[in-house]
């Protein structure tokens, strides 16, 4: 028979596949000898094979369940059920990778009339016994009846008004037992049936329903937006309780062994005092910051301190741990890796290898390149003169502006309709992540720094404001004050997420500043890479940011970016509509200039590095006015005014645009096409970046340009477009009697020319694979029309895996880009292969062209660190499965 269910001495911390990281953590914990409770961990398989009976446990996993219920029995001396000395459990998910907050969780579990009586004489403290009682139905009812735990806490609320308490720990036993008493009367109503008694019941409901909330929503999202596949499961792990709300002598906290928001090795977390971990990281109660459990509990606190070190030292990286205190007494209850700003993140990894705890190539690896983001962008401007209305708990770093909402399904709403929103909530709960996600930024009146708000918004690099308690939020009159200050939703505030403030209106930003740890980190990944990191560049501003962010050179400027300036439109205008060649030339030799001036601001910024130019790539009609706009101003002008001059010129313009107007313009008359039908375009192209090389050149400067022929599908457009060019280049060396050099090249972005590379490299000095427009033509997708209409609800079913326009589509696009190279480099051995679409920066992407051989990518300014990463990594990673693979030879 299939083991499904193991005590915890019975696994450690490899086996995360099969325990979940939480299982793997609590049985390595018990294996070095940390005060771990007793319990016991149902496998992920477990978890696959209740979906596969029709969500419905197998009889041989509840078998096997019961045994390790004995188990724990006979480790603890308690029985789950006995009124003597009851055995309670805690029953929490586990998936292999850590998902805080997604999925659901039961405490207390085993309390019923009789047990919590038993429960209270034997600590000699009713008061606990029933606190403990109503929070166990609370939980319950919630997370295995689906009861809406609004009904409890305004019952709760009510209560305690009724009875003058501020907080939860003024109620007293008796106040417990009325609570306990319209908590079940809630279940009545809205579950239609009794609260269950009898504690198996209660577990295998419990089990079940943590089963089921691997396919919640908010599980779900948060798989979608980290990449966790949907099939791994989750295991449940069931832990006999320790309790922190005993007294003041008890407490539960979470800590991490180094700061989660700036990386800083310091002990970072939170306490409270007689409470249990619920309590802390839903928010409901702001807790004390750790260091002041030295003076509550000094000697708690030095053997905290040490069990940190020793699970920092043990797991070699930065640990996140959940604590209880149970009358004096230290348990430990998880520990994790913790989650961690990029700013975190990167000082944590290079401070590890000067500790000598972990090598460079362990750092490197340990850094998420999708992080890196975070980094690269504003922050409030110091010379501000700030006045905040409200401070917080500065809990995720970074500044960001947008209107505020109260509503996560509001700022998801308005976030599609590209408005800038902040979420503000008194607190957030898991299933508020899809708001979160859509808002810039998150502030909450409760909660601490180790809150699920927190947790989830440094995780995806969001500023968050918690616990800012000045706050005085109505979510249903959709405003918050501070003092007599009404802010309303809809209205514009500020937050620095880094000093927990909150500023009315929007308030200037300035670019970040990239730490010595950042620069150290990127300097080791440039020894370690293979892959060559360009940047798509149009200006000599983005290019001067690309070379700041250390860009080797240029692998995509679009010269129809240089066009869509403003004082340059007309001049584009006036050449595509020109009626005889004399006029589009004259008007060409308008716009030489302007390119000319632009290329060589780009040579001089990259200082001799490689700059890639492609000649002008998309259809005329791009350039010109919207065809149904002029339609509708005709209409009018034959109304008000049919014998003017305007409506003549409107007139003779919408039959040129219309003339111009393409079925599917995506496979029309652009790129290559067009300088074929119009060869006065490319040559003044051409002319322009071989008089800015001389210009450059003149000045003492190196210059490496490549010169890239666009949607190339038959060798022979490449072999015709190449001699227009060379043509060019011969004539600007007799005119200027300066010699260069330049390297043409094609763009490959249709499946043809891939698959006929080897012909096209005959005629090509390097090849760019330009997958935005090659993921179009392979899938057969115009990417505007997928996006907006089906592509999302094609990821949503897992129709597809992933967005192909973000993440390479190996087995068909890749397959062709594999291809190309092949077939290219069997003409060519040393030919030049890179990547250019959008792909270049995205990290998954990127390692699959490491491992077909590419020699660079290419991505916007603002995503090369992530490139230099990402290509370290992907080097590293190459290195380590070649090293197995000799092992195992």
């Amino acid at each position: 028979m299939n083991k499904f269910v193991f005590m915890f001495n019975e696994g450690n911390g490899k086996k995360k596949e099969l325990l979940g990281g939480k299982g793997a953590n609590l049985a390595e914990m018990t294996r070095i000898g940390l005060p771990v409770p007793y319990g016991f961990t149902i496998s992920t398989e477990a978890c696959n094979a209740y979906y596969d009976a029709d969500k419905s446990l197998p009889s041989k996993i509840e078998l096997q369940v019961l045994k390790a219920l004995q188990n724990l029995e006979d480790q603890t001396g308690k029985r789950l059920g006995d009124p003597s000395n009851p055995l309670l459990v805690s029953v929490r998910s586990g998936a292999v990778h850590s998902m805080p907050g997604m999925m659901d969780t039961v405490l207390n579990l085993g309390m019923n009339d009789e047990t919590v009586e038993g429960m209270a004489e034997l600590t000699n403290n009713a008061r606990f016994a029933y606190d403990s009682y109503r929070r166990f139905i609370q939980m319950f009812s919630d997370v295995v009846l689906n009861i809406d735990g609004f009904y409890f806490e305004q019952l709760l609320g009510e209560i305690r008004e009724e009875k003058g308490y501020q907080t939860d720990p003024e109620m007293s036993a008796e106040d417990w037992k009325e609570v306990i008493k319209g908590y079940k009367e809630i279940v009545k109503k809205y579950a239609k049936r009794a609260f269950p008694e009898e504690p198996k019941e209660q577990l295998f409901l419990s089990i079940s329903a943590v089963f089921d909330s691997w396919n919640n929503q908010r599980a779900i999202v948060y798989r979608r937006l980290q990449k966790i596949p949907g099939h791994l499961g989750t295991a449940v792990n069931i832990q006999s309780m320790v309790f922190g709300n005993m007294g003041d002598d008890s407490g539960t906290g979470v800590a991490f062994t180094r700061n989660p928001s700036t990386g800083e090795a310091k002990l970072y977390g939170e306490y409270l005092i007689n409470a249990q971990g619920e309590d802390v990281v839903a928010g409901i109660r702001t807790p004390q910051p750790i260091v002041t459990l030295q003076n509550e509990m000094p000697e708690v606190y030095q053997q905290f301190v040490e069990t940190c070190n020793l699970l920092e030292k043990h797991y070699q990286d930065m640990q996140d741990i959940e604590f209880t205190v149970e009358r004096g007494k230290l348990f430990i209850l998880q520990t994790r890796t913790g989650k961690r700003t990029a700013e975190a993140a990167i000082r944590i990894a290079v401070e590890l290898v000067g500790e000598q705890i972990i090598n460079k190539k362990e750092a490197i690896l340990r850094v998420d390149p999708e992080q890196l983001n975070q980094l690269l962008h504003s922050r409030i401007d110091d010379s501000f003169e700030r006045n905040p209305i409200a401070k917080g708990l500065p809990a995720s770093p970074g500044a960001a502006t947008g209107q505020v909402v109260f509503d996560a399904d509001e700022a998801e709403k308005l976030a599609k309709d590209d408005q800038k929103v902040i979420l503000v909530r008194p607190e957030t709960t898991p299933d508020d992540i899809h708001g979160i996600v859509a808002a810039k930024a998150t502030v909450t009146s409760r909660g601490g720094m180790t809150s699920h708000a927190a947790v989830v918004a440094r995780g995806m690099g969001k500023a968050c404001i918690c616990g800012c308690e000045s706050l005085n939020i109505d979510v249903k009159a959709r405003q918050f004050k501070v003092g007599d200050t009404v802010v309303k939703q809809g209205d514009i505030i500020t937050i620095d997420g880094s000093t927990g403030e909150i500023i009315l209106g929007e308030i200037p930003m300035i670019a970040p500043k990239l730490s010595n740890e950042f620069q150290l980190l990127l300097t080791w990944a440039d020894e370690e890479r293979r892959l060559g990191v360009r940047a798509n560049a149009d200006n000599p501003e983005d290019a001067r940011k690309a070379f700041e962010f250390g860009a080797g050179g240029i692998g995509l400027c679009r010269t129809e970016h240089m066009f869509m300036d403003a004082h340059r439109i007309p001049i584009v205008q006036e050449m595509i509509l020109a009626d005889s060649y004399a006029e589009r030339e004259e008007a060409l030799s308008k716009l030489l200039p302007m390119q000319q001036e632009d290329f060589e601001g780009i040579f001089e910024v990259m200082q001799g590095h490689p700059v890639t130019i492609r000649l002008l790539d998309p259809p005329l009609h791009e350039f010109l006015p919207d065809k149904e706009e002029l339609l509708v101003e005709v209409t009018k002008l034959q109304i008000t005014d049919p014998t003017s001059k305007e409506l003549k010129e409107k007139e003779d313009l919408l039959r040129k645009v219309r003339h111009l107007d393409e079925s599917n313009p995506m496979l029309g008359h652009r790129g290559c096409r067009l300088g074929m039908s119009h060869p006065e375009i490319y040559v003044m192209q051409a002319k322009a970046i071989f008089y800015a090389i001389v210009k450059v050149m003149e000045k003492g400067i190196d210059v490496s340009p490549e010169i890239m022929i666009p949607l190339v599908g038959h060798v022979n457009e490449l072999k015709e477009m190449r001699q227009l060019v060379m043509n060019v280049g011969l004539q600007v060396k007799e005119e200027t009697g300066l010699d260069f050099n330049y390297l043409i090249g094609t763009m490959i972005e249709v499946p043809r020319a891939a698959l006929t590379a080897d012909q096209i490299a005959e005629e090509a000095d390097f090849f760019s694979f330009g997958t935005n427009d090659l993921t179009q033509t392979t899938f057969g997708y115009s990417r505007d029309d997928a996006e907006g209409k089906f592509l999302q609800a094609y990821i949503e079913n897992k129709t597809l895996p992933e967005n192909p326009f973000a993440t390479l589509d190996q087995e068909g696009v890749g397959k062709l880009v594999e291809t190309g190279v092949k077939l290219g480099r069997g003409t060519k051995p040393g030919l030049k292969t890179g990547i250019c679409g959008e792909h270049g920066g995205e990290q998954h992407s990127i390692q699959f062209c490491h491992e077909v051989g590419l020699d660079y990518v290419s991505c916007s300014p603002y995503r090369v660190p992530l490139a230099r990463l990402a290509a370290a990594q992907a080097s590293i990673k190459s290195e380590l499965r070649q090293s197995v693979v000799k092992v195992r030879v």
